[in-house]
């Protein structure tokens, strides 16, 4: 297999880099191959949403992967968060948080049938919040570097990725759990809430429910809620 970031296409603008990818993997893309844009029209995360960033102020890529591995997720949640500093937490499932805003977004997308994934990795570089809209003030966060750093954090984050992903599943646990930033913590999700109880050996996230009991959560968006008041 070809290390990742091989071959890599740069758009200055383009709707999705995630869509790219996805097209080129179907016309048979090697393992590695990496779509990256200075600007996204359409970038989107999980539940439809979209991911806005001004151009020019993120790391914007994603990667073709073939015969990725069942924890994926985790994997890159592990090397999205080291490249962002030893005070980065990742919040089950998808995100990477800086004093509990968001500073980075994970989508993995799969064809296990066809032996493939597109991993899209969206990192606040050199964003001034400032720019964002208004309602996304409170909760998103920056590395706070330059438009010029937006290389070599790429650079760094293939770099970790490829180390992430030749963890094996016990290794990636434990560095996920070392980061984990709900565990121990009030949430709630669509269905109910509770304590996050960290993640058990599939990545499905454990919580320890409010009625009593607990259950584990395999896919979803949960929030963190405020600590009860002692």
């Amino acid at each position: 297999m070809s290390a990742l970031g091989t071959p890599h296409l740069h758009l200055r603008a383009t709707a999705s880099t995630s869509d790219r990818a996805r097209a080129l993997a179907q016309a048979g893309a090697t393992h590695g191959t990496l779509v990256t844009a200075r600007e996204q029209t359409a970038g989107r995360g999980r539940q439809g949403r979209t991911w806005s960033a001004p151009a020019g102020s993120a790391l914007l890529m994603s990667l073709v992967l073939r015969e990725p591995p069942d924890l994926l997720p985790l994997a890159a949640g592990v090397a999205v968060a080291r490249v962002c500093g030893d005070g980065a937490r990742i919040k089950w499932p998808n995100d990477v948080l800086l004093d509990d805003r968001k500073v980075a977004g994970i989508l993995a997308e799969g064809r296990p049938q066809e032996g493939w994934a597109v991993l899209g990795i969206g990192v606040n570089v050199a964003l001034d919040v400032a720019d964002l809209p208004p309602e996304l003030h409170a909760t998103a966060a920056t590395l706070g570097l330059r438009p010029g750093d937006i290389a070599d954090v790429r650079d760094r984050l293939l770099r970790e990725l490829e180390v992430a992903l030749a963890l094996d599943d016990a290794a990636l646990l434990g560095a996920y759990r070392d980061r984990d930033a709900l565990r121990g913590r009030p949430i709630r999700w669509a269905a109910g809430s509770g304590v996050a109880g960290g993640i058990d050996g599939a990545g499905r996230l454990v919580v320890e429910l409010d009625g009593g009991g607990r259950t584990e959560l395999e896919a979803g968006e949960v929030h963190l809620l405020p600590a009860p008041r002692g």
